[in-house]
Formats: structure tokens, sequence, C-alpha cells
């Protein structure tokens, strides 16, 4: 059995693993946005949108979150059967939402006000299709700590999605249509590089049967009775504001909130989603050995100390920011980044640590959480909407996320062992260090209207910043180094 040490060293290297990718990727990402920006118009980029919430909605659920137990059979053999059960599950998902296409399309269209679309709606189901297939080779190299592989998947779709939309640009297809093939390119290259590590290096299908995968859906079946409406509620809440925007207002208010979002999100991803990949893995081993209190406190300061001082950033500059960078078109999409920024934040931390009511089998809880997610959602935009006040809409939408991922979070540390007055303290730690910054930009916006002066200091903040934390903080320097993540000093405590 490997030491505590090395199983630590481990947890550090399989994130940085991942970030590497990731920030390669989001790089890439972050880098092709300002020639998007001014390729296509916001009008484009709210057609995409309105592409992605209504294949993505139905793309969370396609393997009945089947996916997620791939992560917790002790046997490789088990395992392997819940991979090929969720790929099944997910192809005929797919082609039952093919068919249903094919039969209402105009009512479909209607009712979420997407007949720009066009017949590209049939191509819905095909990428419903390779989610599936993306989230169930995710979670096997997961669980078989193929990070390498992950990076690389993320890495090869996002240089395959910029180059084909930068590229249709470029020849004069300028049209959301362009933007729609270029995410899935990207999506079915990421599917074909999974798809190389899993079956070419350890998934042996001559060992499933139909006898094992039955054994799977009735072993598992919590997952698709109670998770899969969870995660639908989870999916439908994360699309609402795109869906209520077009509804009631236009594909340039759409735009210019999907992008805005896009790139709010891309930051925090950076890290969150690869902890978040590493953390459900690590978590399972930590809830046996009774150390996940110790995991679930380091992986929620490094999160806060991360991610909190570049969001309040965001908060006083955005408009500024958007419009430097994507140009003064987009300077409203800063703006709504600015309103949505605080409950991003809130976001980043809960979501690696949503995991844990899965790790604790309380789909219940995510069940009942998600609900009242959506229906708080829905109000906030419905009320915005029919005051026809996009402003009110997006403020009331951020307020109610800030209170209902707030509880997430709070409910989360609760069920690892973690005090709300340690989560208090080292979010107040981490919020002492912006307010000399935050002096800075006050002064500075009240005497100046220069948007490349306040973006360059509001820049020239985040990384004297980070290279602060980087030289003082030891154990993000233990992060960065492939050390324990968690202190010596720790490593007893219960």
């Amino acid at each position: 059995m490997p030491s505590k040490s090395t199983s630590e060293k481990r947890f550090a290297s399989d994130v940085l693993t991942l970030v590497g990718g990731t920030g390669i990727a989001q790089i890439v990402s972050i880098a092709v946005a300002p020639i998007l920006s001014r390729i296509y118009s916001p009008s484009d980029f709210g057609i995409l949108a309105l592409f992605v919430s209504l294949s993505g909605i139905l793309g969370g659920i396609a393997c009945f979150r089947y996916e997620m137990s791939i992560m917790l059979p002790d046997s490789k053999e088990e395992a392997d059967t819940q991979l090929i059960l969720s790929i099944v599950v997910a192809f005929l998902f797919s082609a039952i939402t093919a068919i249903l296409f094919l039969l209402f399309k105009n009512p479909i269209m209607q009712i979420f006000n997407a007949q720009e679309l066009g017949n590209y709606v049939y191509l819905i189901p095909l990428f419903i299709f390779l989610q599936g297939m993306f989230l169930s080779l995710n979670f096997w190299n997961s669980r078989n700590k193929k990070f390498k592989n992950m990076s690389h998947a993320r890495i090869s779709a996002s240089l395959s999605q910029a180059g084909t939309q930068v590229g249709a640009g470029g020849l004069g297809y300028v049209s959301g249509i362009s933007l729609i093939l270029g995410s899935l390119v990207g999506k079915v290259i990421s599917v074909m590089t999974l798809i190389h590590s899993a079956f070419k290096k350890g998934v042996y299908v001559r060992q499933v049967n139909f006898k094992s995968l039955g054994a799977g859906i009735r072993r598992y079946k919590k997952f698709p009775l109670i998770d899969t409406w969870s995660t639908l509620l989870n999916s439908l809440s994360w699309q609402l504001p795109v869906l209520l925007l077009s509804a009631f207002f236009n594909s340039a208010i759409v735009g210019f909130y999907s992008l805005g979002f896009r790139l709010l999100q891309m930051p925090m991803s950076f890290i969150g989603r690869s902890i978040s990949q590493v953390f459900y893995q690590r978590a399972t081993e930590s809830k046996k050995e009774g150390t996940l209190n110790v995991l679930v406190e380091n992986v929620f300061r490094i999160l806060v100390l991360i991610g909190l001082f570049p969001i309040l950033i965001l908060t006083l500059s955005g408009d500024a920011i958007f419009g430097v960078i994507l140009g003064m078109e987009w300077v409203e999409a800063g703006v709504y980044v600015q309103i949505l920024s605080i409950w991003g934040f809130i976001w980043f931390i809960s979501s690696p640590l949503s995991t844990l009511y899965v790790v604790f089998e309380k789909q219940e809880f995510g069940l009942k959480y998600n609900i009242f997610n959506l229906i708080t959602r829905a109000l906030s935009l419905l009320i915005g909407g029919y005051l026809g006040d996009v402003y009110v809409a997006l403020g009331l939408f951020a307020i109610s996320g800030i209170f209902v991922y707030g509880y997430l979070c709070l409910k989360m540390l609760h069920y690892a062992g973690v005090k709300n007055s340690t989560a208090g303290k080292i979010v107040f730690s981490s919020f002492k260090l912006f307010v000399p910054a935050a002096l800075v930009l006050v002064v500075l916006r009240l005497f100046s209207d220069n948007l490349y002066l306040i973006t360059g200091v509001a820049v020239s903040l985040c990384i004297t910043y980070y290279l602060y934390i980087l030289k003082t903080d030891s154990q993000l320097q233990s992060l960065l180094e492939i050390l324990p993540i968690v202190p010596d000093s720790m490593k007893k405590r219960k």
C-alpha cells in the first residue's frame, strides 16, 4: 500500500496534470476570443448559445448518470462493464431524441424560440451522444488515473474548435452555424482521443455480457432513478438564462450573456474542474480513511485563495476589461459579468465540493437542491423578463445564486466535518488581501474613464497578487511543487 505522503503527492501531481491540459485549452480559448469577437457578432454567439443550451440540457443525462458509477466498483471488470453500459445508454437515448426531433421539430423550436437554428437542430442528438461518450470515458480515465489522456483530450478539443471557428470566419462563412460546427468538431476530437486511450489500453469488451450489464443496472439504480432527475434539473437551470433571455429579449443579448459568462467561467474552470475531477476520486478514498475533513478544508482554502481576488477585480472593472480585450461592442458583456461575478465565485467553490453528496450516496439531497435551484433561477429571470429589464433579470439571478450555492457549499462542508467558522476565517483572510487593490480601482474609476488605463491597472494588480501568494503561501507552493496538499501539522487532525 502506498504511504499517505505518496498518496498526497499523487493528488497534487494529478491535479497539476489536469490543470496543465486545462490551462493550455483555456489559453487557446482566451487567446482566440478577441479574434472571434471581431469576426462574429453578438447575434452569432446567441445562435451558438441556443444550440449549446438545447443540447446541453439533455447531454448531461445522456448516460442516465451511470457514468458516475464507473468510479465506485472495487474491481476493474465491473468498472469496465459500467463504462460500456454508460455508452450503450447514451446511444439509445440519443437515438430516441433524434426520432423526437424528426417528429416534433417545429413545435420544439417554437417553444424555445430557436427557429434561427433551422435544420441544424438535427445535430443536437449527435451532440448528445458525443457528450455521453465524453462523460463515460472521462470518468473511466479518472478512475484509472490516466489524467494525461484527459489533458490531451481537452487540448485537442480546444485547438480543433478554435481552428474550425476562426478558419470558417476567415473563409467568409461568418454565421452562428460556423460557431456550432466548430464546437461539434471539438467534441468529436476530444471523444476520439479518449476512445484511443480507453479501448487501446485497458477496456476489454469481451468481458461484458448481458448478465453483467443487468447487474450493473440493478446495483446502481439510484443514479437513473434519482440522480438523473437531479442532473436534468441542474442542466436546465444552467441553460435557463439563455432560453429565457432569448424568449424575452433578442439573440444579441443572448450573445452578450453567453460570451461574457463563458469567459467568466474559463479562469475558474482552469483550476476548479481539474480539482473537481481528482477530488471526487480522492474523496472516496479519504472517506474510508477518515481524513475527508482535512482534504476538504484544504481544497476549499486553495479554491478561495485562487478565485476570490480576480473575481472581485472583475466586479469593479469587468466592463473596461471586456471592452479593451474583445472590442468596444462587447462592453455590455462586461457589465453582465460584473453583475454575475460574486455568484460565479460561490459556484466556483461549491462545484468541486458538490460531488460529496454522491460520495455519501445522498442523491435525494441533490435532487431536492436542484429543484430549489431551478425554481429560484426561473423566478428571477421571469421577473426581469416581464419587467423588460435584462439588468434586473441578471441581478435577481445572481442574488438567488449566491444564497443557493452558498447553502450548497456549507452543506458539503458540514458533510465533511468542516466547521462554518473555519470556512469564514479562510474567506476573510483572502478578502483582506483584496482591500488595497479595491481602493486603487475605486479611486481610479472615480477620476478616470480611460478603459485602457483601468484594464492595465486591474491586470497588473492580479499579476502582483498571484506573484505574492506564490511567494508567501506555503500550501500553494506545496501544490505547485507536487508536495503534500495537506500540511504536516494537519495530517493527524480528525
